[in-house]
């Protein structure tokens, strides 16, 4: 029994002495000790034990072997000797010659350390002592968070850090070098007085992070020194001085906390320049000496189906943000607010906008145009049993905006109203019911019944008010009074999929044919129009019922739709997929012909009673090369009106791709030259760690490249280093090309060195 207690604690003792990541070993009490050695001595007269030969000693999880292992009673020491290692239960692995601890683990000597953490980070050195059971000093040590070459181990690691002194704080969980020099590729390249970097038991640590470099005309050289505080277990703080050699000093400051729930930051910032002279004159920038920001974000889960949260900034001058880069080079930064629902078959969404446009013009009326939507709430549910053997679905949305000022502009010859000054709230219910039924000949019946309902109260500037020397409106407005609209649909759907089956391969061949009977859209053209500005005809949107993006416009009239759909899957690998066909309005007011405020669905291939054709093909094949196609064609002579074309390539090391973007004129909605773009980008992983990239993007309409990049990364288990460049040409206003080099070097478990973004 006594032999088995003395082990017992020499085993315990070994474990204390090695663990570098806390101060007192967590070994339950009824731990047992389980012990294997080829001899096993007890000399009673000098009150030793020995155990001799292949030594493994299991306690609490911990292992350790080792070719011979003592323990004196009379100095209350501990001895191993001959390659020792020690694996904890958490994975780390202690390697050692010579182990010399005492019984109370408070001091001890250990020689050729070497220390295997679970994160790979890897410590070194000639001699070790613990002192007074927290620290853990290193002689002449290394460290380093890059694995060894496989081929050749006794070669020098990527990077490491040599120092004369390491200590390991088991309280503080940090590991601080002295007079250390760091070397690259086995040569050194810095001498560095003290560093100290967290052990891989830590999470988050107090101290400076590495900094930051920037290089702006304006601002000239910026360096920014980052301090990370640790408030608590859900509270940190980071604060940021940044020091620019043309406008001196910026200090920055986000606090974070998270909650039960979820999480939430708030940030301010400031600067007072010391030469607004270097921007240009009458600009925000030159005009404002003191300037700074508050900004906030948050995210909560309330519970399993409703979350709530914002994104809200606040700025003394409407571009402090963007000169300094303080959220990227954003142009617009969209404060919101939200609570969202989502249930089985119900979905609930509320937000608000505004709209903050980052712009040094101190005269720009950009921000004033922008509407303030407070607040924009959609529903959608969907019945869970049948209705009358089909499905129903119900879609409500309420809007209400505001806007300070006219957004209005005159494209050759035409007056486009992109929104009114004054206050609009809408609220629309849509209803839809639809079947399919299937004949005996294998021909899909989809009648489809909708009925929708709009109630608006609109105070909005009338168009001919705003600048009636200027601007002209002929589409007669209804713009200070209640409105009420509504719109009922009757349609069928007929689809006669067929398949076509061979020995290697099947293809789905799908005629498609709809009818929609509905009245005239009402009062089109005569209502403000904000969410269906944007449109654009294509294969994606040819079998929908209503084409328009948004609410504020119904498609109106009698409308057939027909087209073919392909589907073909080979053995080989090989997949083929396409869509053509053709709308047509056979009866009412063609909406898309009727004239609105922003003239949405003209030059869209739709305002005539027989459309253009659309069309969309794609395929894949098995070694990695893809092909994407859409278009819309003509109708007269089949001339591509609008081309998007993009093929693409990618393997294990080379992934690459071509895109063609090709728009013919559209005047009424603001554009008069074709518009015709080749896009191109790749990256070549040269080697396991290199990579090489690129893009490029060439205007064909001018001729010129009009945006390029290119530049390498080299990346592996420890360090990250990247440098890339980038070139932007604006052929309307020379003065806004610019180019930019940026640089990244990660050092992992060290931190970052940037210069750029």
């Amino acid at each position: 029994m006594s032999v088995c207690a003395y082990l017992s604690t020499t085993a315990y003792t070994a474990y204390a002495q090695s663990r570098l990541q806390s101060l007192e070993p967590n070994i339950p009490a009824d731990s047992k000790l389980m012990l294997s050695a080829n001899e096993l001595v007890y000399d009673k007269d000098a009150e030793r034990i020995s155990a001799v030969g292949g030594v493994q000693i299991n306690y609490a999880g911990y292992k350790m072997v080792s070719q011979r292992v003592e323990y004196n009673q009379k100095t209350g020491r501990m001895t191993a000797i001959g390659n020792i290692e020690l694996v904890e239960p958490n994975g780390t692995r202690l390697y050692a010659e010579t182990l010399d601890v005492t019984d109370n683990f408070a001091n001890g000597f250990l020689n050729a350390l070497r220390i295997e953490t679970t994160d790979n980070t890897r410590l070194a050195a000639e001699s070790a002592e613990r002192i007074d059971g927290r620290d853990m000093v290193l002689n002449n040590g290394v460290y380093t968070a890059c694995l060894p070459c496989a081929k050749h181990p006794e070669r020098a690691p990527f990077w490491q850090v040599k120092a004369q002194r390491m200590v390991q704080n088991g309280e503080k969980h940090t590991i601080r070098l002295e007079h250390a020099r760091f070397e690259l590729l086995g040569h050194p390249i810095a001498w560095i007085p003290v560093l100290e970097v967290p052990d891989q038991t830590v999470k988050r640590k107090s101290g400076f992070l590495f900094p930051r470099m920037s290089q702006a005309q304006n601002l000239g050289f910026g360096l920014t020194v980052p301090y990370y505080y640790v408030i608590s277990n859900s509270q940190d703080l980071t604060v940021s001085g940044t020091g620019y050699t043309k406008q001196g000093f910026l200090l920055d400051a986000e606090y974070r906390q998270r909650l039960e729930n979820g999480t939430f930051s708030v940030r301010a910032a400031g600067i007072s320049q010391m030469n607004e002279d270097t921007f240009s004159p009458g600009t925000s920038d030159s005009e404002v000496r003191s300037r700074g920001l508050i900004q906030s974000k948050g995210a909560f889960q309330i519970n399993p189906r409703w979350a709530f949260g914002w994104d809200v900034m606040a700025q003394t001058d409407n571009n402090f943000s963007r000169t300094y880069e303080l959220n990227g080079d954003e142009y617009v930064h969209t404060s919101t607010a939200y609570l969202t629902g989502l249930g089985k078959r119900n979905s609930f969404d509320m937000r608000a906008f505004y709209f903050d446009i980052q712009d040094a013009s101190l005269t720009s009326a950009d921000e004033e145009k922008q509407a303030i939507a407070a607040p924009v709430i959609d529903y959608s549910y969907y019945a869970p049993q049948p209705v009358l053997g089909g499905e129903l679905s119900i879609d409500m949305n309420f809007t209400n905006i505001y806007r300070n000022r006219a957004d209005v502009y005159s494209v050759d010859g035409f007056d486009r109203f992109r929104g009114l000054d004054g206050r609009m709230a809408r609220m629309s219910t849509e209803a839809e019911w639809k079947r399919t039924f299937v004949t005996p000949g294998g021909l899909l019946l989809t009648p489809i019944l909708a009925l929708r309902g709009d109630v608006m109260n609109v105070d909005m500037t009338a168009p001919n008010l705003i600048d009636p020397a200027n601007y002209v409106y002929t589409g007669g407005f209804e713009g200070s009074d209640a409105n009420t609209r509504g719109m009922a649909t009757a349609g069928l759907e007929a689809r006669y999929p067929f398949l076509i089956s061979t020995s290697n391969s099947t293809h789905v061949i799908e005629p498609i044919a709809q009818i929609f009977m509905r009245p005239d859209e009402p009062l089109a053209g005569m209502l403000p129009n904000e969410d269906a500005q944007s449109f654009v005809f294509d294969a994606t949107n040819l079998f929908e019922r209503d084409k328009f993006s948004g609410f504020d416009r119904i498609e109106g009239g009698t409308r057939a739709n027909i087209g073919l759909r392909y589907t073909g899957s080979f053995d080989n690998g090989y997949t083929l997929n396409g869509i053509f066909g053709q709308s047509y309005q056979l009866g009412g007011k063609n909406s898309f012909a009727t004239d609105d405020l922003v003239y949405a669905g003209a030059n869209s291939g739709l305002e005539d009673d027989v459309s253009d054709f659309v069309g969309m093909i794609g395929a894949t094949t098995p070694f990695g090369l893809s092909l994407a196609a859409t278009s819309r064609f003509d109708k007269d002579n089949f001339e591509p009106m609008r081309t998007g074309t993009t093929i693409g390539y990618g393997n294990d090391r080379f992934q690459t791709s071509l895109t063609y973007t090709h728009i013919e004129p559209q005047p009424k909605y603001g554009s008069t030259e074709v518009n015709s773009e080749l896009q191109t980008s790749g990256r070549v992983k040269l080697t396991q760690y290199v990579s090489v990239y690129g893009s490029l993007t060439w205007d064909l309409n001018n001729d010129v490249v009009s945006r390029r990049s290119v530049g390498f990364t080299y990346e592996d288990e420890c360090t990250i280093f990247s440098l890339g460049f980038t070139g932007k040409s604006d052929v309307a206003n020379t003065a806004a090309n610019d180019w930019t080099v940026a640089a990244r070097l990660s050092f992992r478990t060290l931190g970052d060195i940037r210069i750029g973004d």
